[in-house]
């Protein structure tokens, strides 16, 4: 796909717009909304925009920042997980922290925001502190949300304690929703109030993109993201009656504002923010290059987290509001499931054969297809498949030969117990062994960067394995709402 989306000049403006906002204080604290390493969903959604831009961007400012993580201890009691990568979010704060200082990032500390004594979290501490990584315990804030005399106090964010830094910026970031970033940085500056420091706060959150209208596809592709947290854009009325401009935010900002500005101006020395919209530092909008590109892959994505919200609602993770808000996402843009080419041939395949299928599309006008076998997962086959068909190798060569694949089965229910079939990552492996000795599967292993960003869809809700394994292929991955069978419940 061509690029719609200019990731030099975001990278270069975006850090120029951040330090001019630091500049006007000795020290903002910057919470950074959605994904600090990997923003997959911007890269979906605006061809062009690298995954990892924010922390690119970061690099250019690394000498004058340092990190803060925070986490929910409600989150780590919970094991609350992460869908897209399968991993609970304390053992994404430590991939965090450790994604961050191979980078050569200054990380601070992590902040245990809401905690209750729970022993879970108080193992999760202990595990940091016997790392080296600083912990500190935030409770409930006094008070919160309306009682700003009581927030503003010695009851209120003076019971946190004082997290020393030293640097102009400080960013402040989560493994998700709810962590707490907020209220850190206001407890911050509540302190840095009491030391005499001249402490600012702003927020870096991609999206709403703020100077795009409200029923823009960046935006409702926004909206289809957070469904499960019942987010909603709207148009900034305090922006409006101040400047008398148009600009998009979302309830949760809007609703929170008038308390946000009262306790800011409490704790901090200048009053320099009139709307939600003014305390945001993003410039996302200013980099889009070409519109009917964005727009197309806008729609894709909000197709593929229609899907996701329905799939997660056969799971029991989220009830019918979720994917019946996407869906009336869908209907204003005029579009369906079949927005997404590969869904039809799946089905189709899968109906004809009466096996899961994956499809998966290659070109404009290619699309090929994975059945499941006794020996191997669909996904298994149609990873197969394609390098095949990129390596330009007959369909009636086997890359990996029965005998190969045979006594591979074996062993695994021998050893595991388990009777299902091969799953991708176990092809994977057999075929890199196999690739030392023979040109023909070298060559075919070489293909497998070229299924970054390809669509796929499943007539099934593939399995953890084989889902982790095309997500590490960048592959853009759809599923049926239907286990892989009809007698199964997902465990």
């Amino acid at each position: 796909m061509k690029d719609g989306f200019d990731n030099k000049k975001y990278v270069k403006i975006q850090s120029e717009k951040i330090r001019e906002r630091f500049k006007l204080f000795d020290k903002l604290y910057l919470e950074i909304g959605g994904k600090l390493f990997d923003d997959s969903h911007a890269a979906r959604i605006l061809p062009g925009f690298k995954s990892d831009a924010k922390i690119s961007m970061f690099k250019e400012l690394k000498n004058d920042l340092e990190i803060i993580f925070c986490i929910n201890a409600g989150d780590i009691e919970r094991n609350k997980t992460r869908g897209e990568y399968g991993i609970t979010y304390d053992n994404e704060v430590i991939s965090l922290i450790n994604r961050s200082k191979r980078m050569g990032f200054s990380v601070n500390s992590v902040v245990i925001t809401l905690y209750k004594n729970q022993l879970s979290v108080d193992k999760f501490i202990k595990k940091l502190e016997r790392n080296g990584i600083k912990t500190y315990i935030h409770t409930f804030t006094k008070g919160y949300p309306t009682d700003v005399d009581t927030i503003v106090s010695e009851e209120g964010y003076g019971a946190n304690p004082y997290i020393e830094t030293t640097k102009p910026l400080i960013l402040v970031n989560a493994p998700g929703p709810g962590s707490g970033k907020l209220a850190t940085c206001l407890s911050q500056l509540y302190h840095e109030s009491k030391r005499g420091v001249n402490a600012g706060y702003a927020k870096f959150e991609t999206f709403p993109v703020w100077n795009l209208p409200l029923k823009h596809p960046v935006n409702l592709a926004y909206e289809a993201a957070t469904a499960d947290l019942k987010d909603v854009n709207m148009i900034d009325s305090f922006h409006l009656e101040a400047y008398g401009k148009m600009a998009v935010n979302y309830n949760r900002d809007l609703e929170l504002f008038p308390v946000l500005k009262s306790i800011l101006s409490r704790v901090s020395s200048q009053t320099i923010y009139k709307s939600p919209t003014d305390m945001g530092v993003n410039v996302v909008g200013d980099c889009i290059k070409d519109e009917e590109i964005v727009v197309e892959a806008c729609k894709k994505e909000i197709v593929r987290r229609y899907y996701n919200e329905l799939n997660n609602y056969k799971l029991g993770l989220t009830d019918s509001d979720a994917y019946s808000k996407v869906k009336l996402l869908m209907n204003e843009l005029n579009i369906d499931e079949n927005y997404l080419d590969v869904v039809k041939p799946a089905l189709e395949k899968s109906k004809r054969e009466n096996v899961p299928v994956i499809s998966l599309k290659l070109s404009k006008n290619k699309i090929i297809t994975g059945k499941q076998t006794d020996i191997l997962s669909a996904a298994s086959s149609l990873i197969l498949n394609a390098i095949k068909e990129l390596s330009k190798i007959p369909d009636d060569i086997n890359l990996l030969s029965p005998n190969i694949l045979e006594p591979m089965l074996k062993l695994k229910k021998e050893l595991s117990g388990d009777d299902k079939c091969l799953q991708l990552t176990e092809v994977l492996t057999a075929l890199s062994i196999c690739s030392t000795t023979n040109s023909m599967v070298e060559k075919a292993l070489s293909k497998l960067t070229k299924l970054k960003g390809c669509e796929a869809h499943a007539t099934y809700i593939v399995e953890n394995g084989d889902k982790k394994s095309l997500k590490n292929l960048k592959i853009n991955l759809t599923c049926e709402p239907e286990f892989l069978s009809t007698n199964d419940i997902d465990v």
